[in-house]
């Protein structure tokens, strides 16, 4: 049996909101073409048919479809996707997800989304404001009360949702309001995406997270967040929860936490594939799944540059009493959470001060 995810960015770089720090609209501008345009219903038939060749029955297929802004494809678009994938006579498990940030949303996307059992990532970054501070429209104007609105009407409608937030250096600084936040609105799960400086910076920006200021929001958040735990109120921390498998099964179920990059297929407007959604840039395409099947793009992928170029572990990693538990991390996401410029490592702080207690927290949920 086979489990495979896809990611699809039908509406390429495309958005409605000017978020002062995003990474893809930095990676975007680094290609031949920044932007893909949105996804023809010729081009998503073409990469349904190549990719179900390559699938069996049994085997698990995800579709997250991620921007951009992924609505901005249009409900139509995705009511023909999900139609040409019901048609398959194969018989298979089939998820779906979707990155939004929640300003196209209405009663008519919620329907379809709560009958085709997708699960709705919506970016919110904490309080209003945190997240007015980042998340502006065209206009420049926040967008808190817009996002607010539709976690509302996700709620009401029972759609299966978590939280992303990016947590900036700045946001960092405040975990207690963001925990206070968390437990206001209920958010049962969330998971907090480290802010990053553009992929060529040689300047640190005012928004790309430390791995001091990710050590010590961690180490309060653990705090905040076992608490709960020992009242038996559970909240899912996604960084807490791949620590928790890690320990339990030893298998990562996050791409990257153990230095390893996971073969991954980002699939842009024009069927265009790349091995991550960090680098898709020109010199890491692996070809067109308009035209290759995912065990050519898998094949591809692997013997490819990107999954044969690995960073040089720093010095501190050497002696580490924890590398067996990422083994440097993942290349994009190091200069984050890892190792610092001044040779500190936030996720060997991290581990040091809380690993004891979250085992104690794994033997107790046994």
């Amino acid at each position: 049996m086979k489990r495979l995810s896809v990611m699809i960015k039908p509406a390429s770089s495309l958005c409605n909101m000017r978020c002062r720090y995003c990474f893809y609209a930095d990676v975007s501008k680094m290609r031949g073409v920044a932007n893909y345009g949105i996804m023809t219903h010729d081009t998503a038939l073409a990469i349904i048919e190549n990719i179900y060749l390559d699938l069996s029955d049994g085997d698990k297929i995800t579709f997250a479809f991620q921007g951009g802004e992924p609505t901005l494809a249009g409900l139509p678009f995705f009511e023909f996707f999900v139609s040409q994938v019901k048609a398959k006579p194969q018989k298979m498990r089939v998820f779906y997800a979707i990155q939004t940030n929640g300003l196209t949303l209405n009663d008519e996307w919620c329907v379809f989304l709560k009958t085709n059992n997708f699960l709705v990532g919506l970016s919110l970054d904490g309080n209003a404001t945190a997240h007015d501070s980042n998340r502006l429209d065209g206009n420049q104007l926040g967008t808190f009360s817009r996002v607010m609105q539709s976690k509302r009407l996700l709620e009401r409608h029972n759609v299966d949702y978590n939280v992303l937030t990016v947590l900036t250096n700045e946001t960092a600084r405040y975990p207690q309001k963001m925990w206070d936040f968390v437990l206001k609105e209920n958010i049962r799960y969330i998971q907090f995406i480290p802010c990053l400086d553009g992929l060529n910076s040689c300047k640190k920006s005012v928004w790309g997270l430390t791995p001091r200021r990710f050590h010590r929001f961690y180490t309060a958040l653990f705090a905040f967040w076992k608490e709960q735990i020992l009242k038996n109120n559970f909240f899912s921390v996604k960084l807490f929860d791949d620590l928790m498998d890690l320990l339990v099964s030893g298998r990562a179920v996050a791409c990257g936490i153990n230095g390893q990059c996971h073969p991954q297929f980002v699939v842009e407007a024009d069927g265009s594939a790349f091995p991550c959604d960090f680098y898709v840039l020109d010199e890491y395409k692996i070809g067109n799944l308009k035209e290759i099947t995912m065990r050519q793009a898998f094949n591809r992928s692997m013997s490819g540059t990107f999954h044969k170029n690995r960073t040089m572990l720093p010095a501190i990693c050497g002696n580490c009493p924890y590398r067996t538990f990422c083994n440097g991390g993942c290349r994009r996401l190091q200069p984050a959470m890892y190792v610092g410029p001044d040779g500190f490592c936030g996720f060997r702080a991290l581990l040091g001060d809380k690993l004891n207690e979250l085992l104690d927290i794994v033997r107790a949920r046994r």
